[in-house]
């Protein structure tokens, strides 16, 4: 019972603070503070929370420019993740990238990129450099359901499962690729089915339950550590609260409806591991957050903007040679 209380715990921390980073960022955003557009991961944040608890710390995630809940989920600074939405030089990409590109090496978070798709093949490429290395480190790569229109999408999974590669495939079904819902894009909309036809085990997760993700997620990186398994694929469906980008709500847009999201909202990740807590572990667990959260954005406004002359740096000298 013990070490189920230290899990909800950790859990809970990792729930709360990023649902709480991201009502800060949505609060202070209309502000204009903050340098960068913002794709907020209010609802989905049991997806990254659920499979960053089974890795390790020398285990690599790949994400998306929605990628503060994997930002923070796998261990990435909080105030260079700040300072990086301010547009300040102490940010994780010196105030140069934004929402949209944070980067933290040392905890295993590799770039994430405002071009959807883009980043899939990168983990495949760099699971593939592990192999060669005979490392046991393995690769996750977070990507949205729109990101399976690309070709990239396609020549990954092939390329992953011809290598057997030590990655997983996390799609974040949210539904939405901005306003297209799925059923508009697909004429059958299986995407663990594509990932089964080029031979990659797949399974869908329905729940957006974080426990259930940790439990399924968890055996499957163990067996691609333990090298049982080449690529594996999860389908996790889950649901956007906000708006595609920024920090308001879009249920006047037409595309669709608050009934959709009611149901999401009752079964609340962060509310649900809440309540799995004595009042005084969950309290200890808020106060903490809420101190680290503010400690953080008075980082950035304490920041200064980057110099003139970083407009030169961190480029390719002879792009052509």
């Amino acid at each position: 019972m013990e070490k189920k209380s230290v899990m909800y715990e950790q859990l809970y921390r990792s729930l709360y603070r990023i649902r709480r980073v991201e009502e800060e960022v949505a609060r202070i955003y209309p502000t204009d503070k903050i340098k960068s557009p913002i794709h907020l991961s209010i609802g989905q944040e049991a997806v990254a929370v659920g499979v960053c608890q089974t890795l390790k710390p020398q285990d690599i995630v790949f994400g998306t420019y929605r990628s503060h809940a994997s930002y923070l989920a796998k261990g990435g600074d909080l105030k260079k993740m700040i300072a990086e939405l301010y547009g300040k030089e102490t940010g994780c990409a010196k105030g140069k990238g934004g929402s949209m590109h944070l980067i933290d090496v040392h905890a295993g978070v590799m770039g994430a990129s405002a071009v959807v798709g883009t980043t899939i093949p990168h983990a495949v490429g760099y699971a593939y450099a592990l192999k060669l290395q005979k490392k046991s480190s393995i690769v996750v790569t977070f990507f949205g359901d729109g990101a399976c229109d690309e070709g990239a999408f396609a020549e990954s999974l092939n390329f992953a499962a011809l290598k057997k590669t030590p990655l997983l495939f996390i799609c974040e079904n949210n539904s939405y690729s901005i306003h297209s819902p799925q059923q508009d894009r697909h004429a059958k909309p299986d995407i663990c089915g594509r990932a089964i036809a080029h031979g990659i085990p797949a399974e869908r997760i329905e729940s957006n339950d974080v426990l259930e993700i940790g439990k399924r997620v968890g055996a499957a990186v163990d067996k691609i550590r333990s090298g049982q398994s080449g690529p594996l694929f999860f389908e996790c469906m889950t649901y956007r609260w906000m708006e595609h980008v920024g920090p308001n709500e879009d249920y006047d847009f037409g595309y669709r409806s608050r009934s959709e999201l009611e149901p999401w909202v009752a079964s609340d990740q962060v509310s649900r591991i809440a309540q799995l807590l004595d009042e005084e572990a969950r309290r200890e667990v808020e106060n903490t957050v809420e101190t680290e959260i503010r400690e953080a954005f008075d980082f950035a406004e304490a920041s200064a903007f980057p110099p003139s002359e970083e407009l030169y740096t961190d480029m390719c000298e002879n792009p052509c040679g």
